[in-house]
């Protein structure tokens, strides 16, 4: 560096610069690498040491720089975030993703330089950052006043720094054009573990978790093996949980379960472990690298989802670093090098030496008494508990379904019963309706009667109920083998409803088996349930009736070998659609307002529906289901889900050719662009809504093209384009009404209502929306989220009128959380703190703010619009309050759930109530505008 180069002195901005993998991108691009370098920093010297900042010191890739002023190094900073990102490089693989961080300190230079530990920790916030994000202290976003035009900070919360001892709250720079979506910052203090917390007791396993620990101590790959519902899962997350300690670098949980192809196990793990793709390299690669220097346990749970990816990924782990181990369960082993098996046995079924309950005992006498409501099994049944349990052969998953029988049967009558179902007696219970006869089966009507014959002495076995007798002591080593024998069991009425009955993801009433079967279920149903295959679980509306998982399973490969399973799938799509249906309609049959809680209960359902849409139905069903939980998926935070579904159907519709219309192709891609701008993909979001539009008008549906243009300013927006996007809705809106449709249009008037409130345009935006208020209401699907009033509520806080604004906000509150809109109840939340600043209860407004960004988060939501407005008026509380009360109180909101936010936001005192409310005295201000009327009845 020149001596020339002026240093600035007092409150300095430190700002630090890196390209994140630079290494592996100098190998990977060879000879490339140095012009891209070069042009990164041209780039940066433009943007960054271009201004008014000092470049101190440019080393390889890094950059490190002084400002005087903190918010031109935000700027900065920003600015060549864009150029990086919109620069033409030679390819995709040649883009650097530079990471930058900032800090604010004072400082001091001497002979060129700073001796000062401020500039250590703007080095540790860089360190934090991902490439392409910028962080900056809490110091730093204090003294960055004014930001640039649309740019906002995101709080990330409190994070211990490398190398200090107290928490620095670090802030993500978000504007238009930079990257929003991150892992959790690189800090000293990310979470120890993920591991799951059991919803129920565990019982017993001493000596076995002993056993299974020695070995994981002694070993790097320790596969536990054991059949579905052997236990396998709970043991593991049982003894990882008591070693978190043992690995600096975590335990990490990690369901193979969810995936679906073998190329995503290693981004299943690495997204676990908080890590990104990186350009032109295999996952696994990344995951090694990562892995190699730490130590710590993964915890990989049902392996034999996808054995063979998960014997390679494993192998590259251990061969990575020694620091890493593996504890992994699975029905097969995995034949790797170094693999040690450890086969899960049956719960101990003998007493104690001191005469206490055996393992499979007390899980039986826990569950039992769970069943039963919190009463434990009376003392007289502890022999017949030890009979069922024997007769079990300690097989957790059978003692758990034993137990749901106890609810209504006595234990001495289950140890009876449990001849019947999973023995020898069992066959005889439907001597009506003769056991079904099935190609490869083993087995018939004959062999029964004579196993029935030896068990009561009536004459010795025959050669084939001898083999029954071998294949009834072997049903016990697998659940597999269990669930066999009771199948073949059942007549063919009872066997066909099991079938039939594993379509469904989750429990079912009786009139929805009726549906599926178009038959009383009655008689089968009553067997299955006496057999234990189908659990009833009485409440007060009526029995509900579901399958274990293991049992699903089992009955969906009979489904699919009785050739029945296309029939059966369509049959519960068909249901699906029905459900759906019948979800936005009243008792009488007419359109009610949408309440998305009446959806969440038909959620698995409806996955289950579209997945066999997507790979093996109708993809036209299949759009139809997405579009009914159109709003759903985003109020959920589940846009990304909604988007994948309609990824699949669209591959669907392209391998069969089935034909779409064009209004539902309209109306599928103007969801998925909705979707899409929830999720910050606002290239995707343009693309589709542009998409909707050309199909809508295919279709010549006025109604649905108001709908989809209704639309169009959403991607604008979240581009910030907001002149542009107000002049869309305008016309959008001119255009509605000339063709009578404006009620198909409201999403143009909510969106220019929020660009006027943006720009000050008060007076027009409450004349726009108070026009908008009976049209609103008119509609089922959108009156539920009472957006008039949640936008007049914002109205009136920028005039000051807390009386309108209060009773607005509160309506608007109080239909979101009624009906289920869980995302938008976040924003109004919002808008009440506000309210209570403005009322001078600061307190109240920073434990809001808090709860509702806790939940946002959780929903992964964006911050839209208002997102800039609400970090200002936090600003302005932690001005007021200082750090350690805002940060108190706002914590203390953060740890609330939504409805017990809502709860307290509800409860604030109306302003007509206060102590110095103009009720009491004389009135001090002027009359409110007609166009914002305080009635809320809306």
């Amino acid at each position: 560096m020149s001596p020339r180069i002026h240093l600035p002195s007092g409150w300095v901005t430190f700002v630090f610069t890196d390209i994140e993998g630079s290494t592996r991108m100098a190998r990977m691009l060879g000879p490339v690498y140095r012009p891209v370098l070069r042009e990164h920093r041209r780039l940066l010297r433009d943007t960054l040491a271009g201004t008014d900042g000092a470049e101190l010191l440019t080393e390889g890739d890094s950059f490190f720089l002084a400002f005087p002023d903190a918010a031109a190094a935000v700027h900065a900073c920003m600015t060549a975030q864009r150029a990086l990102v919109g620069h033409n490089w030679p390819n995709p693989d040649a883009t650097p993703r530079v990471r930058m961080g900032l800090h604010t300190g004072y400082a001091e230079p001497r002979d060129g330089e700073y001796a000062s530990p401020e500039v250590h920790r703007a080095a540790r916030v860089a360190a934090a950052a991902h490439g392409g994000q910028v962080l900056c202290s809490a110091a730093t976003a204090r003294l960055a006043d004014p930001l640039p035009d649309g740019a906002s900070l995101l709080d990330l919360g409190l994070h211990r720094l490398r190398g200090f001892d107290d928490r620095e709250r670090l802030f993500q720079l978000v504007a238009p054009g930079l990257e929003r979506r991150f892992p959790r910052p690189r800090t000293a203090d990310a979470a120890a573990h993920n591991l799951p917390t059991p919803a129920t007791s565990f019982v017993g396993r001493h000596f076995e978790r002993a056993e299974l620990g020695r070995l994981v101590e002694a070993y790097r790959l320790v596969t536990v093996l054991g059949a579905g519902g052997a236990g396998k899962t709970r043991l593991a997350v049982e003894l990882a949980s008591g070693i978190v300690e043992d690995y600096p670098d975590g335990v990490w949980f990690v369901d193979i379960a969810a995936v679906t192809d073998p190329g995503l196990v290693a981004f299943e793990i690495a997204a676990v472990l908080g890590l990104r793709p990186e350009p032109g390299r295999p996952m696994v690669d990344t995951l090694v690298e990562y892995a190699a220097p730490r130590r710590m346990l993964v915890v990989l749970d049902t392996c034999d989802a996808q054995p063979g990816a998960s014997a390679e990924v494993i192998s590259r782990l251990l061969a990575g670093g020694r620091g890493v181990r593996v504890l992994a369960t699975s029905r097969e082993s995995f034949g790797v090098p170094g693999e040690v098996v450890w086969r899960i046995p049956p719960l101990s079924v003998d007493e104690e030496p001191g005469g206490g309950a055996s393992d499979a005992v007390a899980l039986l006498l826990d569950r039992t008494a769970a069943a039963r409501g919190g009463r434990a099994p009376d003392p007289a049944e502890q022999a017949d508990l030890r009979r069922v349990v024997r007769r079990l052969d300690g097989l957790p998953l059978a003692i758990e379904l034993a137990a749901a029988r106890l609810r209504v049967l006595s234990a001495g009558q289950l140890a009876e019963r449990l001849d019947d179902m999973l023995g020898t007696l069992d066959a005889g219970r439907e001597a009506a309706e003769p056991p079904p006869v099935e190609a490869g089966w083993s087995g018939n009507q004959q062999d029964t009667v004579d196993l029935v014959a030896a068990a009561t002495g009536a004459a010795p076995p025959s050669p084939a109920s001898r083999a029954v007798q071998r294949s009834a002591s072997e049903r016990h080593l697998t659940i597999q083998a269990t669930v066999t024998w009771s199948y073949r069991t059942l007549g063919a009425r009872s066997a066909r409803l099991l079938r039939w009955l594993a379509v469904f993801a989750g429990p079912v009433d009786l009139p929805t088996v009726q549906w599926l079967l178009d038959e009383d279920p009655l008689d089968p149903l009553s067997v299955l349930v006496d057999k234990s295959m189908v659990l009833a679980e009485p409440h007060a509306s009526g029995s509900t009736y579901r399958m274990l998982d293991p049992i699903r399973a089992y009955a969906a490969r009979r489904l699919i070998e009785t050739g029945e399973e296309q029939s059966a799938r369509d049959r519960h799509v068909a249901w699906s659609r029905h459900a759906l249906d019948r979800a936005h309609l009243g008792p009488d049959g007419r359109p009610v307002t949408l309440s998305l809680y009446a959806l969440d209960p038909l959620a698995g359902e409806l996955r289950a529906a579209l997945r066999w849409c997507a790979t093996g139905g109708s993809a036209r069903s299949g759009l139809h289901l997405a579009g009914g939980l159109d709003q759903w998926w985003r109020e959920r935070g589940l846009a990304r889900e909604g988007r994948l579904w309609l990824f699949r159907l669209y591959g669907r519709i392209a391998e069969t050719g089935e034909a779409i219309p064009e209004a539902e192709l309209a109306a599928a891609y103007h969801m998925h662009s909705l979707h899409a701008g929830a999720d910050g993909e606002f290239a995707e979001e343009l693309r589709y809504s542009q998409r909707a539009e050309a199909a809508a008008r295919q279709a010549g549906d006025r109604g649905l093209l108001a709908r989809v243009l209704a639309g169009r300013a959403a991607p604008l927006v979240d581009m910030g384009q907001f002149a542009e996007a107000e002049r869309v809705c305008r016309e959008v809106i001119d255009w509605a009404y000339a063709q009578d449709v404006v009620g198909d249009a409201l999403l143009a008037v909510y969106n220019l209502a929020e660009l006027l409130w943006r720009r000050g345009a008060l007076d027009e935006a409450a004349e726009l929306l108070g026009a908008a208020r009976p049209v609103e209401a008119a509609r089922p699907v959108e009156r539920g989220r009472r957006s008039v009033d949640m936008l007049l509520g914002m109205v009136a806080l920028s005039r000051g009128d807390l009386v309108a604004a209060h009773e607005h906000l509160l309506v608007a509150l109080r239909s979101r959380m009624s009906h289920g809109y869980l995302g938008r109840a976040c924003d109004t939340i919002n808008a009440i703190a506000v309210r209570c600043a403005l009322a001078g209860d600061a307190v109240s407004a920073a434990r809001l703010f808090g709860a509702a960004q806790a939940t946002r988060a959780n929903l992964r939501a964006t911050p839209g619009i208002h997102g800039p407005y609400w970090l200002g008026r936090q600003a302005e509380l932690r001005r007021a309050l200082g750090d350690e009360a805002f940060d108190a109180a706002y914590a203390a909101g953060a740890g609330l759930r939504l409805d017990e936010a809502a709860a307290l936001a509800l409860h604030v005192e109306h302003p007509d109530l206060a102590a110095d409310s103009p009720r009491f005295g004389t009135p001090t201000a002027g009359p409110r505008p007609a166009a914002e009327p305080r009635s809320t009845t809306g």
